[in-house]
């Protein structure tokens, strides 16, 4: 050999033992949710799950989150059955939903009667891990869903959603790991839903929950991809003690989506940590959505590459791919950007809340009438909830000129307790309500869907019988109609909302300019 020849070390140095960390696939819920606005069957699910099961995941997040809404609204699937299946098609899996706390999958609070209910019954439907958040960050909010996990023995995750603000600090995030631990959580969760977690606080958070809650504490990391800065988040997270992180595959990742699965792989090589992950497997997985993404370009986010802009909106990946869907239909695309800066200062206005459902879509929306009628000339009515304290506690002050108007068009005040305990029992009602809907089968299962989603539900009873619709389409098809409708120059209908004013529901037309 020559004398300047050069030799590459080893990657893994033999004699250094390596810790394995956990890996929470995404691809199955949250990562179609952030890329095509939740869109994805259920049958172009089916085939992967087999590789998926056996890839070594620490869990596979597969339901919750916004899945349950698009299932009935746009599907016309049972979401209860989509859960069945994959409890059958992954039987080696811990299978892992987001939890919206008090507001289960719907976007209202929910009297705790209901709250077990749901509990029970998902459990008895194959869920084993149930990530649990409040948009607030208002630990009263979760604290009935983490006590129905527990008692059906599940397995109960506790949830930060982080956020950025003059008011939040890592102490603070400390003080609300300390306080989800003592309701009995068995981890913590880090959930940065909109790629802002840099990647200096994403150490210094996990270490200091690490040393000031306890070093057994399970931490896992939830983080998006829009501003390109956090797969080394997730490194430097892992380097100070987070024991799971979340991804999702790569040929449904980045953008508003999350960071690629094998992505993390390779990052790791040469660390003291490793995935233990199937590489073959996740390249099966891999192939297998990249055949079928094509088949969902009309509802694929205009972001896929970074947007170091969400830095200020604080829009989270789901919100935007829902939020440019809904533009787009109601011929209002070309406003997105102003509705992006409006967010934060509504943000501000609202006591600084995180952005997650529901609060994202409650910010954005009330941004949204800000742009089209001007500064809250007119206040969603759950808007005037948040500002009144119908969805809990802010950590901020909220603006009190706005929360006078919304006592005047509300005609109700300000509240400072736990939300839910101002409910009456419910379910009765809610069963007697189900029975009266064509279509419904009388199940638990039926009742809740109907709690969660009173709009959607009949609808969806009616047309059940009809089967799953899949709503991906052939790329070659969508091309063609894409010219066709260019070459007629299609004029723009105007923008329609629904404004509560004084308990009324009225339809509001704004014409595009």
């Amino acid at each position: 050999m020559a004398e300047d020849a050069v030799t590459t070390p080893p990657l893994d140095p033999p004699t250094t033992p390596r810790r394995e960390v956990g890996v929470t696939e995404l691809v199955l819920r949250d990562a179609h949710q952030s890329l095509m606005a939740t869109r994805m069957a259920l049958e172009d699910m089916v085939e992967a799950c087999a590789d998926i099961d056996a890839a070594g995941y620490w869990s596979v997040e597969c339901w919750g989150g916004a899945t349950f809404d698009a299932c009935i609204r746009f599907l016309n699937e049972d979401p209860w059955a989509r859960l069945r299946t994959f409890r059958e098609l992954m039987p080696n899996s811990r299978l892992q939903m987001l939890l919206r706390g008090q507001n289960l999958l719907g976007y209202r609070h929910y009297q705790d009667e209901v709250v077990n209910r749901f509990v029970e019954k998902s459990a008895e439907n194959g869920m084993d891990v149930y990530r649990v958040f409040d948009a607030l960050n208002d630990v009263r909010n979760v604290r009935q869903a983490i006590e129905a996990v527990r008692r059906v023995g599940k397995h109960a995750q506790g949830t930060i959603c982080y956020t950025e603000s003059p008011l939040h600090t890592v102490e603070g995030y400390v003080e609300q790991a300390h306080q989800l631990m003592e309701l009995g959580c068995d981890s913590l969760c880090i959930k940065d839903m909109a790629a802002l977690l840099r990647p200096q606080p994403a150490y210094d958070i996990v270490k200091a929950i690490k040393d000031g809650v306890g070093q057994d504490v399970r931490i896992h990391v939830h983080c998006h991809a829009t501003t390109g800065v956090t797969l080394v988040s997730l490194m430097k997270a892992i380097e100070a003690g987070a024991d799971v992180v979340d991804t999702a595959i790569s040929s449904l990742s980045m953008g508003p989506g999350h960071n690629p699965t094998e992505s993390l792989v390779e990052m790791l090589a040469g660390t003291p940590y490793t995935t233990n992950l199937d590489d073959e497997r996740l390249g099966r997985i891999k192939d297998h959505f990249a055949a079928v993404r094509p088949r969902y370009t009309e509802f694929m986010s205009a972001i896929t590459g970074v947007e170091t802009d969400i830095f200020s909106s604080q829009i989270p990946g789901g919100m935007i791919s829902n939020m440019e869907s809904q533009l787009r239909q109601q011929g209002a695309g070309d406003r997105l950007k102003e509705v992006l800066e409006e967010v934060p200062r509504v943000r501000q206005a609202a006591g600084y809340p995180p952005l997650v459902t529901p609060s994202s879509q409650i910010v954005g929306t009330q941004a949204v009438f800000n742009v089209l009628m001007g500064p809250y000339k007119v206040l969603t009515a759950e808007f005037a909830d948040l500002m009144l304290g119908y969805y809990g506690a802010t950590l901020g002050e909220r603006n009190p000129k706005i929360v006078e108007l919304a006592k005047a068009q509300t005609k109700k005040e300000p509240i400072t307790v736990r939300p839910a305990d101002l409910l009456e029992p419910e379910w009765d009602e809610l069963v007697e309500k189900a029975a009266g809907l064509a279509g419904s089968d009388g199940s638990d299962e039926d009742v809740l869907t109907t709690a969660m989603f009173p709009g959607v539900a009949p609808t969806f009873f009616a047309e059940r019988d009809a089967g799953p619709r899949n709503v991906g389409r052939d790329p070659a098809e969508l091309a063609a109609e894409k010219l066709a409708q260019q070459a007629g120059g299609e004029a723009q209908a105007p923008v329609n909302y629904s404004v509560t004013l004084d308990g009324k529901a009225h339809q509001v037309a704004v014409q595009r300019v």
